[in-house]
């Protein structure tokens, strides 16, 4: 079995932060979550990944780095426009060949991997296995209708949803599936859809399987979804402290304080990781933050947010929260200054000042 991990995308919905960097590479607990997806196929026992590559191919490609760092082989994959999942799997057939696959969105995480799931495709053998989970705002995604545990309908991002049961971004597929998506029509988004494609395998006799999701599953693709799936693996986090911390400093619960990090007259409440060289000066950290290396935090307060590397929070006085701060940016608060007034009027405007 193959895998191919689906890393195309743009990220509109992450913008400005994805103007400059791979929505895939944003991190989760200090690790990039495209990162999350190939331990998951590694785990699962997948040798071979094909990694399909949009705009940003050139930074995925150096981040992931050569075979020998993860022990699998890799295939970069280029989609030459974003024109729908079912359109990356077709330009992916020739690294594919006849061999069944593991499909896995880039921007996802998934709890417990997918071991189990290649498990079962393996013992019952069905032409497509889909992972699905309950969600509260399935509108969002692809729904599944099912029908005595069958998979009889699929719709993408409907306004009415016939259930609650979303497509979670894990799929695997035999060699059928190049039938549908070679079938298919462009749907109103000038997509391919890869509902459509699993509607038609469906809909031509071919057995697609269900598995509900049993542990936690996130869509990294909106800021709130980031800071909570940031807040998920954390949880799980055991303490390690490889830096130093002075003897003014607190450090309560679950916290990863890395090499060469330094904290002066700090607290720092985990779960929370601190990366390589950053610097913590009296400054109050608190739970579910992840700041990345050659951060440096001084005389301010974090909680619940994730600081990308190289940047600085300085003076600040209020609480940072619910926060994600990108690479190399500079938070300070200026000294304050005389009152006055600053206009600018066009012709004819008046104003009375009292």
């Amino acid at each position: 079995m193959k895998g191919l991990i689906l890393s195309g995308g743009k990220g509109t919905r992450l913008r400005p932060l994805t103007f400059t960097q791979a929505k895939q590479l944003i991190p989760v607990a200090n690790k990039p979550v495209l990162f999350y997806g190939i331990e998951a196929l590694k785990e699962a026992g997948i040798e071979e990944i094909g990694i399909v590559l949009g705009d940003t191919k050139d930074e995925i490609k150096e981040a992931v780095g050569g075979d020998s760092r993860w022990g699998v082989h890799f295939t970069f994959i280029k989609q030459e426009a974003p024109l729908g999942l079912a359109h990356a799997v077709k330009v992916s057939e020739d690294f594919l060949g006849k061999e069944p696959f593991v499909m896995y969105l880039g921007d996802n995480i998934l709890k417990g991997g997918i071991k189990s799931l290649v498990e079962e495709f393996e013992e019952k053998k069905p032409n497509s296995l889909i992972l699905l989970s309950e969600v509260p705002h399935p509108e969002r995604f692809g729904v599944v209708e099912l029908r005595n545990g069958k998979v009889v309908r699929l719709i993408e991002k409907p306004k009415k949803p016939p259930s609650d049961l979303a497509l979670v971004g894990v799929y695997i597929f035999d060699f059928h599936v190049f039938e549908a998506v070679n079938a298919i029509k462009p749907s109103w988004r000038n997509e391919l859809e890869i509902t459509d494609a699993i509607q038609y395998l469906v809909d031509n006799g071919y057995e697609v399987r269900p598995h509900l999701v049993s542990g936690w599953w996130k869509d990294t693709g909106k800021i709130e979804d980031i800071l909570e799936a940031n807040r998920l693996i954390l949880e799980s986090l055991q303490g390690k402290i490889s830096g130093q911390v002075d003897e003014k400093s607190k450090i309560n619960g679950e916290v990863v304080i890395e090499k060469k990090v330094t904290v002066q007259n700090s607290t720092i409440k985990g779960p929370a990781i601190i990366g390589t060289g950053a610097e913590i000066t009296n400054s109050h950290i608190g739970p579910f933050t992840s700041i990345q290396e050659r951060c440096r935090i001084i005389e301010s307060e974090i909680e619940h947010s994730i600081i990308l590397e190289g940047s600085e929070i300085k003076n600040v006085g209020d609480r940072i929260k619910d926060s994600l701060i990108g690479r190399d940016v500079k938070i300070y608060k200026c000294p304050p200054e005389p009152s006055g007034y600053r206009f600018m009027l066009g012709d004819k405007s008046e104003i009375g000042l009292k």
